[in-house]
């Protein structure tokens, strides 16, 4: 298996959206590991994520250090929150992780910002998109470490299809359901033997599953069966830097 890195919004998302291709990595002898855009180390949600990723068995917890969008004070005072800090900051953060940990493929959130639309996945979204390219081109951030190209990038998402019980479980609570159309998805895994080890990482996320309208709530309120029935399934869109294969002189759709 290649090495995988994660990077998403907040602390859970990760267990959510790709815990189980982050275990599945993981057992089968792969690095794994997972960059976290926003809350503090020094806030009630880091151990929780630290817990998180030991039981999906991934390397110790990567934060870029912003603040939450609808949670300010999620990062020391003075920290800008992800969705206002700049740009080219935000993406130099990120590539420093990409060169150090040198991974074979990247997974974050999709253009919509999963299902709910939250302001951090789209903001994720759009810096891992430049990150992954910037990462391959020495003379961008040049002091953030030798230049490493993943050889692909994967955006987690849920097609129309697929969302099954998960959309009247959101629509229960009053949110939004944005899924993607079926074309958009390129590749679906089968996660079931992971499930056990990804639920018990979601629930690692004790403060979000107390809660009664974050996922990990809700999906810690549902019967065993209902709820392994939501998780077993993972899918991604490849978005993969670099040429595309085919005919070199020409664009392929």
């Amino acid at each position: 298996m290649p090495s995988l890195m994660g990077v998403f919004a907040h602390p859970d998302d990760e267990s959510l959206l790709a815990g189980g291709v982050l275990a599945q990595h993981q057992a089968a002898g792969a690095r794994t590991c997972v960059v976290t855009a926003t809350w503090a180390p020094t806030s009630h949600r880091a151990p929780e994520l630290a817990h998180a990723l030991n039981v999906l068995g991934t390397e110790a917890p990567r934060l870029l250090g912003y603040a939450d969008a609808r949670t300010p004070a999620s990062a020391p005072e003075g920290a800008v929150r992800l969705v206002d800090a700049p740009l080219d900051e935000a993406v130099g953060r990120l590539v420093t992780h990409i060169r150090e940990v040198r991974p074979d493929i990247i997974v974050g959130h999709d253009a919509l910002g999963q299902l709910t639309g939250h302001p951090d996945h789209r903001r994720a979204h759009q810096i891992t998109l430049l990150a992954v390219e910037a990462a391959g081109l020495p003379h961008l951030y040049p002091h953030a470490g030798e230049p490493w190209q993943p050889a692909a990038l994967y955006a987690a998402t849920h097609p129309q299809s697929g969302v099954g019980r998960l959309g009247p479980l959101l629509q229960s609570v009053g949110k939004t359901l944005l899924a993607v159309p079926e074309a958009y998805v390129t590749t679906t895994v089968d996660v079931s033997p992971w499930a056990a080890a990804k639920m018990e990482a979601i629930l690692a996320h004790r403060s979000e599953a107390a809660r009664e309208r974050p996922l990990p709530g809700l999906l810690a309120r549902l019967p065993e069966a209902e709820r392994d029935e939501i998780i077993r399934t993972e899918s991604f869109t490849r978005l993969t830097p670099g040429p595309a294969p085919g005919d070199p002189h020409r664009l392929i759709a």
